[in-house]
Order: structure tokens, then C-alpha cells, then sequence
């Protein structure tokens, strides 16, 4: 499953651009008065301006090269302080997906993360920079009801629960390394802070493969 856009919510367009821009290097594909798109790699990450919300949250994750994870905490050396994982380590260890992560903060207060997943095929020689990225591969979507949302979403959408994690009652994983939607309960926190998941309107296109069209989704909406 490839995460084709995603479209978030900010109460300071200007300040994200710079960030985006200045901070993280990114290229800016398109823009207007209230919104802004970046180039993630094979991905779109568009945030529009909304003041009606007070301070929306949101976690999202990149891909970058399976081989480059130190490579990307030195490129973020003096961009953002990566949060800690736990008081030893600010990277995280995911064993079961085969993956490793770093995560840090941007001028919202979102929750960013950088994970090489080892089980794909996407090593790199190239020096790292903001060019390595290569994904948007997860969006986090806080539900009240977490079995209910995933059953809805596989009968609806033809989506499927992600084959390394076995779903929970207050967390779940539907896609593939390439593309998951991870679905937690509400006030559940984001890993790895004591930020909690609350609901935020998020637009998302998916791209299932196979030729098929995209699937659009409107959450909280």
C-alpha cells in the first residue's frame, strides 16, 4: 500500500514552511494562501491553515534507506532534537517489524519519525539528505472504537491488517512496510512521548496497487 498525500491541519502555515523548508530541505510542489505542499519523496505532505482547531497533532512517519539510519541522525544533527526512546537510547528498536526509528518534533508539535525497515530492498549509497527521503509510510488515526474503524476500513476499502502486528484492542496497523495506517484509541499516547492520540480532521490518499483507483479518506471531517 503506498500513502500517496496526506493533508493536515496547522494554526501557523507560515511557521511550518520555514520549518519544511528551511529546517527539514524539503521542496515545496505547490502553495496558496492557506496551504502548503511538500515533495516527500513519492509522496505529497500538504498542510492547510485552520484556526477553528486548537493546536492539531498529528505522527507521521518517512521511509528513508534501510542501510541509513545512523546516516539521517547525523543529518538532523542541529534540525530538531530527537526525543528520547528510552532514558538510554533515542532510537527505537522495532524487532518484530524489522525496523529501527529515530522521532522527533516539528513547530506544531507533531510527531515525526524516521524508520529504515529492514525488510525492504531500498539500501542507498547516496549521502544522506533530505532527497533520501522516500515515503510518507505511516499516518497515525486516533478512533474511539479501534476493532470497529479496522473492520470498517478492510470491508469498505479492501485495506489489510499489517502482517507483523497482531491488532489490539486500543492499537492496530493496517497496510504493508511500504504504507501503514496505524490506528490507536483515543488519549492512548503517541510512541514514544506522553503526547495523546486525539481526533484531527486528516486527508488521505492511498494507492492500493494492481491499477486500481486511488482510495480516498476523510477522517474526522
Amino acid at each position: 500500500m503506498r500513502i500517496k498525500r496526506i493533508e493536515l491541519l496547522t494554526n501557523d502555515i507560515i511557521q511550518t514552511k520555514l520549518f519544511y523548508t528551511r529546517t527539514l530541505q524539503f521542496s515545496i510542489q505547490y502553495e496558496t494562501n492557506n496551504s502548503i505542499s511538500f515533495k516527500t519523496g513519492a509522496s505529497i505532505l500538504t498542510f492547510r491553515q485552520d484556526n477553528s482547531i486548537l493546536s492539531p497533532v498529528y505522527h507521521f512517519a518517512f521511509n528513508i534507506p534501510h542501510n541509513q539510519l545512523e546516516e539521517a541522525i547525523i543529518w538532523m544533527t542541529g534540525k530538531a532534537e530527537l526525543l528520547s526512546v528510552t532514558s538510554e537510547s533515542k532510537t527505537a528498536d522495532f524487532s518484530h517489524w524489522n525496523a529501527n526509528a529515530v522521532y522527533f518534533s516539528d513547530n506544531s508539535g507533531n510527531i515525526l519519525e524516521l524508520i529504515a525497515r529492514h525488510d525492504l530492498d531500498n539500501g542507498s549509497d547516496t549521502p544522506f539528505s533530505s532527497d533520501s527521503i522516500q515515503c510518507i509510510s505511516e499516518i497515525g488515526i486516533a478512533v474511539d472504537n479501534v476493532p470497529l474503524f479496522m473492520d470498517c476500513a478492510i470491508k469498505d476499502h479492501g485495506l489489510n491488517i499489517f502482517s507483523k502486528q497482531q491488532p489490539q484492542e486500543k492499537f492496530a496497523a493496517l497496510g504493508d512496510d511500504n504504507g501503514l495506517l496505524i490506528i490507536a484509541e483515543t488519549d492512548r499516547n503517541w510512541f514514544p512521548t506522553s503526547v495523546p492520540a486525539r481526533k484531527f480532521p486528516t486527508g488521505i490518499v492511498l494507492g492500493n496497487g494492481n491499477n486500481e483507483e486511488d482510495i480516498q479518506l476523510a477522517i474526522h471531517l
